[in-house]
């Protein structure tokens, strides 16, 4: 008998009304069940492949697309096994502006270890699972498992893993993304500059590789853009940059670097990138005195890890220009050095071996003494965290 499935049916099914005592999973194993049974039903009665073949057999294509990009983030792998259209879709570039402009979109973590044997590995955290934990992720770009200085930045729906260099190998221009649909490692467009320890930000759609360490021949006061509608790489230059930079961030559409300290001027030297005018500045002073740390910005706040003496969290603000203590971190919970990120209003701080604290800055201003979080348990190992990056889909 073929199993025929309804609108109606299949639209209840995405709701939770058919199946009420049944996790998502469980009514997704329905659709598939139900799709399989009629591909097999099908198979038997013809052998002529279709011109075009259905997301889902009877459905129109919008009202395929309205339930399949419903189901969570953690399940599309699941999709991706029903057909070779599925996964085409659950990869594609429709599927994630689909899920971002119904605001369907679920962010998850990824970060950058290196272990004691120097060796470079990358891992993912979904914060919405009931079972929180770091998962490895496979295929790591065999050449860059001992390289150093490289950078870590995302891009729509890529990480990329850009530069670097090694013991005796000089500086890269290699770069390298992962598509986290697709769960794939690929070589992508080479920078313009080869470059290590430099700093990377992703502003208005494009990627900017700032400074850095690169061959004999390479100006040190140089920038690269990266556009992903063209796949390629622009260089550029300003006096204003310099090779040793140490942390950066984006806060009201600028980019910020700080560099190296100096052992000639106490204060730290930090610019800031226009982007109206494409030119680098002297950043603020007071706002960079506080920046003693990993920087990141939530709802247009400035916030800074200092680990300088304890693990304190400190906030810029604009209006009195002065930094504020949040709170002090359990130093049972944090282990320096610390990464940060940062999605909706909950801060991560990621360190030693993936252990991970969140709390929800909005009710900071309710707590007293040590801040109130819930934590995320280590790793085995005890990895140093060189980057963390969020990404959404």
């Amino acid at each position: 008998m073929q199993a025929k499935v309804s609108l109606p049916y299949l639209c209840s099914i995405c709701e939770g009304r058919t199946i009420p005592n049944h996790k998502i999973s469980d009514r997704l194993l329905v659709i598939v069940a139900a799709m399989e049974l009629q591909e097999s039903e099908s198979e038997g009665l013809t052998h002529i492949e279709p011109t075009h073949t259905p997301l889902i057999n009877g459905l129109p294509e919008d009202i395929a697309l309205f339930c399949l990009a419903r189901v969570p983030r953690k399940y599309h792998m699941l999709l991706k096994c029903v057909s070779k259209r599925w996964r085409e879709l659950v990869c594609s570039k429709e599927w994630h502006s689909y899920r971002q402009k119904h605001n369907l979109e679920e962010t998850w973590i990824y970060a950058l270890c290196r272990d004691k044997s120097d060796q470079v590995s990358c891992y993912v955290l979904d914060p919405n699972s009931s079972r929180r934990c770091w998962k490895l992720i496979q295929g790591f770009p065999p050449r860059c498992l001992k390289r150093k200085g490289m950078a870590f930045e995302v891009l729509g729906k890529k990480v990329y893993l850009l530069g670097g260099c090694g013991w005796s190998e000089d500086a890269t221009d290699e770069v390298y993304c992962y598509d986290a649909s697709a769960n794939t490692w690929d070589e992508a467009s080479s920078l313009s500059t080869a470059r290590c320890y430099f700093a990377c930000e992703a502003l208005n759609e494009k990627l900017y590789a700032i400074g850095g360490v690169g061959s004999n021949s390479s100006d040190p006061c140089s920038w690269d853009t990266f556009d992903p509608h063209k796949n390629s790489w622009t260089s550029y230059s300003d006096l204003n940059i310099v090779p040793d930079i140490e942390e950066s961030f984006v806060l009201d559409g600028k980019i910020y670097i700080r560099c190296g300290a100096s052992t000639i001027s106490p204060h730290v030297y930090a610019v800031v990138y226009e982007p109206t005018s494409g030119t680098w500045q002297h950043a603020d002073e007071d706002m960079v005195s506080g920046w003693r740390g990993p920087a990141i910005v939530v709802d247009g706040i400035l916030y800074v890890l200092d680990q300088s003496s304890g693990t304190r969290l400190m906030m810029w603000q604009k209006e009195s220009r002065d930094w504020v203590v949040v709170r002090r971190l359990s130093l049972l919970l944090t282990r320096p050095p610390c990464r940060l990120i940062a999605i909706r209003k909950n801060i991560f701080v990621i360190g030693k071996g993936l252990s991970t604290m969140v709390f929800d800055v909005s009710k900071a201003g309710n707590m007293v003494g040590m801040m109130i979080s819930s934590s995320i348990p280590k790793l085995a190992s005890d990895d140093d965290v060189i980057s963390c990056k969020a990404l959404a889909i």
